[in-house]
C-alpha cells in the first residue's frame, strides 16, 4: 500500500507526544525519504516548538541497525483513532466525542430544488438571514469586493464594511422595496452591496464591534461555520440533517458546498474553541470532512441572495435541527450512550445469582483485575510466568487451584530470546515440556514498543478478541505509565484503560508492581506499592510478597520445611510472606514461600519469622526515611542514564542537558539545577559543553 506519511502525521498531535516520540516521528520521516521541512512544519503545532531545533536534530539522524520506519507513524496515528485499512476515522474509548464513525453512504441525500425565479426572492433571503442571525443593534460585517488568486479563484478583497447594524440594513432594503417596480440590481446598489457576479459576496456570521474584523472584534461568539466540499452537495445536506445540528441558517454557497451556520453561543473564546473542536470531530465521524480553516469566530461565509457565476448563493432553511448547543450535546449523548440502563436488582432477590467463575480459587474471578506487588528482585516476573502456566494447564499456583484459561502474557521488559529461555527454565522446573502450553499460553513481546496504555488499547483489544484470550498478564506496568507513578491522575487513567479492556473483551487482567522504598511488615499489604494510592484501591485482588528472613530476633535460624525442595541453606533462596487484600473473598491466611531460581515453593514453619523491613524504634524509622530519599535520588539518576543511553542508541548523538530537562518536563526532581548537581556528585554522569555522557557506557571507553 502506497502511504503518504504527510497525511499520516496529520492524525498525530505533536503536543501529545513525549520528547522521544517526537524524535521518533522525525527519524521515521527521514527514513521514509521526506525532508526536514515536513517534520518542522508538523512540529509547529506544539507550544514547545523552537525554530531551528528540528533542523539541528535532523542532522543527527544518520541511520541505525534497527531504524524507526513509517510503521511507527502508522501505529502512532492508529492510537489516535485513525484506521488505515478503510480510511474511516475511529474514535478511541476515552475520546471526548464518543461518536461512532459512520459511513456517509448510509445517510440519505436531501434533494435541493433549483428555483428558476430565485431573483424575485433573493432580497427577501438577505432580510431573513439578517433577522435570524443578528439582533437589531448588532453591527454586521459584509465584504463585496473580490480579487482573483494565482489559481484563478475569487477571494474576498479587503475588510469590507462593518459600520451598519442589522436593523439599519434591513430598513434600507425595505425602503427600496417600496418602489413601484421591484428591481434586484437597483436595490443591491442602493444598499451598497455592489459585487462582481463572477465572485459573489461574503458576510461574517458573528456580530462585530465596527472597529475591525479580527477575533478580538467579535462581540458575541454566537455561531460557527460548518463547510465541506468532500461529498456531493445533496449528501452534505443529508448528513447535516442526520446529525440534527442546531443550524441557524443553511446556505447554498453557489459552488460545491453548503454553509451551515451552527449555534454555538459560547460565553468566552476558549469555550468557543472547545465547542467548535467538538463540533468538527463529530462532523468528521459522520464523514463530513470539515475545512479546518473555518474555525475562527471572525470567519467569512457566503451571503445569501447573491449571484455567483451562473448560480445563486441561496438560503435553504433556517432554524433546523436542535434548538441550541446544549440540546444538541444532549442529543449527541443519547445517540452515543453505551452505558447500561438502571436495573431493579431487588427483583432478583429470590433468584440464584450466577457469579463469574473463579479464575484463581478464593482470590480472583473472571473479568476482574489483580495486582501482584513485591520488592525488586523477589522473582515477581517468574511468579507471574508460573501463574500463567498454571492457568494454561488448570493446575495449582502456590497452592491455589486455577481455572484452565487461555493466557496472553504481555512482556514489556525482557528481550524475546531471554524471555523464551525463562519460559523453558520454569517449564523444566515444573517438570513439564514447552509443548504442554502450546495453544493456551501466548506471548506478546513489546520491548521497544512501550507507550501510554491508552494508546496501546485499540490494538490490544483487537489482539485479545482475535486470540480469544481469557487472561491478560502485563509485566511490568511502569513501561506503560510513562508518567509519575505518584500522580493519581496518571495511575487512574491507566487503571481505567485496564477496566475498558476487561469490560469490552471479557478478559481477566493481572499485572505486577514494585514496593516503595522501606515498605515492610509495619504496613498493610495494600499500602506497600510504590506510587499513587490508586494502586491500593483499584484492583479487585492484591497479592503481596513481603521479603522475610528465616531468623528469629536473636539471629538464630528457624526451622522450616520447603515443600518439594531440600531445605538446605542457599544464598540463592529469597523467602517471602504472601498476604492479600481481596474485594470479593475473605483475605487468605498469610503464608510463606521461597524463590529458588527459577520457581517458587511453599514454606512451612516460618509463621513467626520477622520481616526484614520491621521498624521497631524511632531511630530505625528515621533511618528508613533517609534510605528512601537516597533511593529516590538513585532511581532518578538511573532514569537519566537510561535516557542518555537511549538517545545515543537512536540518533548516534548524546543529548544535551536542555533536552533532558525537556524530556522529563512535568516530572518532579528533574530540574536543570538537580541534573547539574548530579553531574558534580555522581561519577557515572559527566557533561561537556552542555552535552551529557554516561561514563560507564561502552561508547565512552
Amino acid at each position: 500500500m502506497d502511504i503518504n506519511f504527510k497525511d499520516v502525521i496529520k492524525y498525530i498531535p505533536p503536543s501529545g507526544l513525549s520528547y522521544q516520540e517526537w524524535i521518533n516521528v522525525g527519524m521515521a520521516l527521514k527514513e521514509e525519504g521526506y525532508s526536514c521541512e515536513v517534520w518542522d512544519s508538523w512540529s509547529r503545532d506544539d507550544t514547545r516548538y523552537k525554530p531551528g531545533v528540528c533542523e539541528k536534530k535532523w542532522q543527527t539522524f544518520n541511520g541505525n541497525a534497527e531504524p524507526v520506519t513509517g510503521g511507527t507513524l502508522i501505529e502512532m496515528a492508529k492510537s489516535y483513532g485513525y484506521n488505515f485499512v478503510d480510511g474511516i476515522r475511529v474514535f478511541d474509548w476515552n475520546d471526548e466525542i464518543g461518536v461512532d464513525a459512520k459511513d456517509p453512504a448510509w445517510v440519505e441525500s436531501e434533494t435541493i430544488e433549483q428555483p428558476d425565479d430565485y431573483e424575485e426572492k433573493a432580497i427577501d433571503d438577505i432580510i431573513t438571514y439578517l433577522d435570524v442571525l443578528f439582533k437589531p443593534d448588532d453591527k454586521v460585517s459584509i465584504v463585496t469586493e473580490s480579487f482573483k488568486d494565482e489559481d484563478g479563484k475569487y477571494k474576498p478583497g479587503g475588510k469590507g464594511t462593518s459600520s451598519r447594524t442589522a436593523n439599519q440594513i434591513i430598513e434600507e432594503i425595505n425602503k427600496c422595496k417600496q418602489k413601484s417596480i421591484y428591481d434586484y440590481k437597483d436595490i443591491i446598489g442602493r444598499i451598497g452591496f455592489d459585487y462582481k457576479e463572477e465572485a459573489g459576496a461574503w458576510i461574517r456570521f458573528n456580530p462585530v464591534d465596527g472597529n475591525g474584523v479580527k477575533n478580538e472584534n467579535v462581540t458575541d461568539y454566537r455561531y460557527a461555520l460548518v463547510e465541506s466540499d468532500s461529498l456531493d452537495i445533496e449528501k452534505q445536506y443529508g448528513i447535516i440533517k442526520e446529525m440534527n445540528l442546531p443550524v441557524a441558517a443553511l446556505i447554498h454557497s453557489g459552488g460545491k458546498s453548503l454553509h451551515a451556520i451552527v449555534k454555538i453561543n459560547a460565553p468566552t473564546l476558549d469555550i468557543y474553541k472547545e465547542r467548535v473542536e467538538k463540533l468538527y470531530k463529530a462532523c468528521d465521524s459522520y464523514g463530513l470532512k470539515i475545512d479546518k480553516q473555518n474555525k475562527n469566530p471572525s470567519r467569512l461565509s457566503r451571503l445569501p441572495g447573491i449571484k455567483r457565476g451562473q448560480n445563486w448563493q441561496r438560503l435553504l432553511e433556517v432554524n433546523i435541527g436542535t434548538s441550541n448547543w446544549q440540546e444538541w450535546e444532549e442529543y449527541l449523548s443519547e445517540i452515543t450512550d453505551d452505558l447500561p440502563d438502571p436495573e431493579d436488582l431487588f427483583n432478583d432477590v429470590n433468584k440464584n445469582i450466577e457469579l463469574q467463575p473463579e479464575i484463581i480459587e478464593g482470590i480472583l474471578r473472571k473479568g476482574r483485575k489483580m495486582i501482584l506487588t513485591g520488592a525488586s528482585k523477589a522473582g515477581k516476573s517468574f511468579l507471574l510466568v508460573e501463574l500463567a502456566m498454571a492457568m494454561a494447564t488448570g493446575t495449582k499456583w502456590i497452592g491455589f487451584k486455577c481455572k484452565k484459561s487461555k493466557v496472553l502474557y504481555i512482556n514489556f521488559e525482557i528481550p524475546k530470546d531471554s524471555f523464551s529461555d525463562r519460559l523453558r527454565a520454569v517449564a523444566g522446573a515444573r517438570n513439564t515440556s514447552m509443548e504442554t502450553y502450546r495453544g493456551m499460553f501466548d506471548c506478546l513481546s513489546l520491548r521497544g514498543y512501550a507507550r501510554q496504555f491508552r494508546q496501546l488499547l485499540p490494538s490490544l483489544k483487537h489482539k485479545v478478541r482475535k486470540g480469544q484470550y481469557e487472561v491478560v498478564i502485563i509485566d511490568p506496568i511502569y513501561k506503560t505509565l510513562l508518567g509519575d507513578e505518584n500522580d493519581a491522575k496518571v495511575v487512574a487513567e491507566f487503571c481505567n484503560a485496564l477496566d475498558n479492556l476487561a469490560a469490552e473483551t471479557g478478559t481477566t487482567i493481572i499485572f505486577c508492581h514494585h514496593h516503595s522504598k522501606g515498605a515492610g511488615e509495619g504496613m498493610a499489604a495494600q499500602n506497600r506499592s510504590s506510587g499513587s494510592g490508586v494502586f491500593a484501591r483499584d484492583p479487585d485482588a492484591i497479592v503481596d510478597l513481603l521479603e522475610i528472613s528465616p531468623l528469629d530476633i536473636g539471629g538464630c535460624p528457624l526451622e522450616y520445611h520447603i515443600q518439594g525442595l531440600n531445605s538446605d541453606e542457599s544464598p540463592s533462596k529469597v523467602f517471602m510472606r504472601v498476604e492479600s487484600t481481596l474485594r470479593e473473598f475473605a483475605p487468605i491466611e498469610p503464608f510463606e514461600i521461597v524463590f529458588n531460581y527459577p520457581v517458587h515453593y511453599i514454606v512451612t514453619g516460618l509463621e513467626h519469622a520477622r520481616g526484614s523491613a520491621v521498624l521497631r524504634t524511632r531511630h530505625e524509622k528515621q533511618q528508613a526515611g533517609r534510605d528512601y530519599q537516597s533511593g529516590r535520588k538513585e532511581r532518578r539518576i538511573s532514569r537519566l542514564i537510561e535516557f542518555i543511553e537511549s538517545q545515543k542508541s537512536f540518533s548516534g548523538q548524546n543529548p544535551s542537558i536542555d533536552e533532558a530537562v525537556e524530556y522529563f518536563k512535568g516530572e518532579r526532581g528533574f530540574s536543570e539545577p538537580n541534573i547539574k548537581k548530579w553531574i558534580q556528585t555522581d561519577e557515572r554522569i559527566t557533561s561537556k559543553n552542555g552535552i551529557l555522557f554516561y561514563t560507564e557506557s561502552q561508547d565512552n571507553l
